[in-house]
């Protein structure tokens, strides 16, 4: 598949079937992640894949209501990072951008091997570091939900989610978020 098409086909989906997960599963995202730009290379980026059943289980007790779809999920990574892992310079912190790029080669890469990569904001991030054992000073930035997409919709949506499952959200056109030469509003 060239990169265009997985550009292309990346979805949050939301209806999963379970997939096979493995250490070289984990690996081959972790190796993909790794290849990401950041500032000065260093890499704020980490990640604890978590796909043990008993663990798995227990993490998904901090999901929020509204993300039961997540249950069926195979394996839950969390994304974390810390301001002082990367570049500040004067008042820019590159951290959390240089974070984004390593976890959309992540989402591509996962997208390329078949697989739904699904970033969510609904979960107890207090709840995910106790469960964990991520120190306070490391900032839970973002879980994402894996499994293999299901192919028809999964009951347990909110009808929101089913029309979004049913075919893509709308994208802002290029002219409500790009500007040439100079910012126009």
């Amino acid at each position: 598949m060239e990169l265009r098409e997985v550009i292309e086909s990346r979805r949050a989906y939301r209806s999963l079937d379970p997939v096979e997960v493995d250490e070289d599963l984990v690996r081959d995202l972790a190796y993909h992640a790794s290849l990401a730009p950041s500032c000065y290379n260093n890499q704020p980026w980490r990640f604890i894949f978590v796909y043990e059943e008993d663990m798995l289980q227990r993490l998904k007790t901090a999901l929020s209501k509204g993300n039961e779809w997540a249950y069926r999920a195979s394996m839950i990574i969390a994304v974390l990072s810390r301001e002082d892992y990367d570049c500040i310079i004067g008042s820019r912190k590159y951290y959390l951008f240089d974070m984004g790029i390593a976890v959309a080669f992540l989402i591509l890469r996962a997208t390329e091997l078949g697989l739904v990569a699904h970033p969510i904001a609904g979960y107890d991030p207090e709840k995910v570091r106790s469960i964990l054992g991520i120190p306070g000073d490391v900032e839970v930035v973002t879980l994402i939900i894996l499994g293999r997409h299901k192919g028809e919709v999964d009951p347990i949506l909110t009808p929101w989610q089913r029309e979004s499952e049913a075919r893509r959200p709308p994208r802002k056109s290029l002219k409500e978020f790009t500007s040439l030469n100079r910012w126009a509003s």
